[in-house]
């Protein structure tokens, strides 16, 4: 199969405005859960979740944790103007960026642009007792040459030293909540669009198949035996950006930063290098992770950001009838892919790894580490309904069917699935 000429139009279903939950149940473990096991469809209740996960196994999540990445400035002519944190630019790294004091750099998407043609926005505020201002202005120069004018560099300017940017953001930060919802974001939802283990500041969208645990729900995980381990990946804005070419080569993925530990690694060995996936972030950085040593096994010498996994990587490289990559003429297992990871870090003396991924997984896509996973229902013609379908080998619209005959809620405050090809 030609990933690449794969038509979108293929991968379509009827969504009504009514099936898409616009708030969460009140009770996160009592959605209802989709079950496929080798082409068996059935239903029952999330809370019930552990029994249908085999004792020992390894439950990979993403603990990203969403940020209030959108701000809104008022011009003096009365515009309103709304600036969408996109990525940290100055610092680049998250956890610098959101300790900076005085001043920081993102890209961001602007709304209402046509009215900021110039100049500096301000916003004032009080923060800890003190009132602050916070300026905003666009280096234009900077936009093209970072972003080729699709994002915007703004550099953030505060005349408080002793407040950091992520004071900033949990005053004057909104939660921006997916745009499908249709509505503006509640206190409410600064609560129920994290998941449980959120923890570290990043995503601008909650990595959402993680949003049905409880604590009782992972205490439950824990008394089976099963090894529970965390990844970060930061989502992007880009999660949501639907498909518009009419095959999936004019498609451009978003690049999303990842955050791997060695313990991570270590687990995956320890599993014979198979783990269930929360969520399809969960599913693109843990099987990023076999390309990324793929990489090594090419070249030993590599910084973090040549480690970075490119959209048709998995499919231009020469491989095997398994789906494991030649170099030179010989198949790299993923166990010695993760061992190279361990051996870089090694290396360097590190203890987690930092890099990114491209990666879009769709049929065609040969799964190296996922073994189970656990996600949400996603739009039509969507790169995840994609990866979806990857993994069930093309049955994809057998779950989607019974789900809608069934009544289950979809996209982000829906309901689950557990997906056993």
């Amino acid at each position: 199969m030609n990933t690449k000429n794969i038509h979108i139009s293929d991968y379509n279903y009827e969504l009504a405005d009514e099936r898409i939950a616009k708030f969460p149940l009140t009770q996160r473990d009592h959605s209802k859960l989709l079950l496929y096991n080798k082409g068996k469809v059935s239903d029952d209740v999330f809370y019930n979740l552990p029994n249908y996960l085999p004792e020992g196994a390894l439950l990979v999540c993403n603990n990203t944790r969403v940020i209030q990445a959108r701000m809104h400035f008022r011009k003096e002519t009365g515009a309103l103007i709304e600036v969408f944190l996109m990525e940290p630019a100055l610092p680049a790294d998250y956890e610098q960026m959101f300790q900076s004091t005085g001043r920081c750099s993102w890209l961001c998407m602007v709304g209402n642009l046509k009215k900021w043609k110039e100049g500096t926005l301000e916003r004032d505020f009080q923060i800890k007792g003190h009132r602050l201002t916070l300026t905003a202005s666009m280096d234009r120069d900077r936009t093209q040459e970072q972003s080729g004018g699709t994002n915007y560099w703004i550099d953030f300017v505060w005349d408080n030293s002793e407040v950091n940017f992520a004071d900033i953001l949990e005053t004057v930060g909104e939660l921006p909540i997916p745009p499908y919802l249709n509505r503006e974001a509640q206190e409410s939802d600064k609560t129920t669009y994290q998941t449980v283990y959120s923890k570290i500041n990043g995503s601008v969208a909650a990595p959402t198949a993680g949003l049905h645990f409880t604590d009782e729900v992972l205490q439950a995980i824990d008394a089976k035996g099963i090894t529970r381990d965390e990844v970060t990946l930061h989502v992007g804005a880009g999660t949501f950006r639907p498909v518009k070419s009419e095959t999936i080569d004019g498609h451009s993925m978003h690049t999303e930063y990842v955050v791997i530990h060695r313990h991570t690694l270590q687990r995956l060995l320890e599993h014979d290098c198979q783990a269930i996936a929360v969520g399809t972030t969960s599913v693109r950085t843990l099987e990023s992770l076999y390309y990324m040593g793929v990489k090594l096994s090419q070249c030993s010498d590599l910084t973090e950001d040549q480690l970075h996994v490119n959209q048709w990587e998995p499919y231009d490289l020469p491989h095997d009838a398994e789906g494991l990559v030649l170099v030179e003429d010989k198949a790299v297992t993923v166990r010695s892919a993760i061992q190279n990871l361990l051996d870089y870090l090694d290396r360097d003396n590190l203890d987690t790894l930092h890099s990114s991924t491209q990666i879009i997984i769709a049929p065609g896509y040969t799964y190296k580490i996922v073994k189970m996973l656990i996600t949400n229902f996603h739009q039509p013609q969507s790169t995840l309904l994609l990866l979806v379908s990857a993994f069930l080998k093309g049955d994809w619209r057998k779950v989607y069917d019974y789900a809608l005959a069934n009544d289950f809620r979809f996209l982000s405050y829906g309901d689950s699935s557990l997906l056993i090809p």
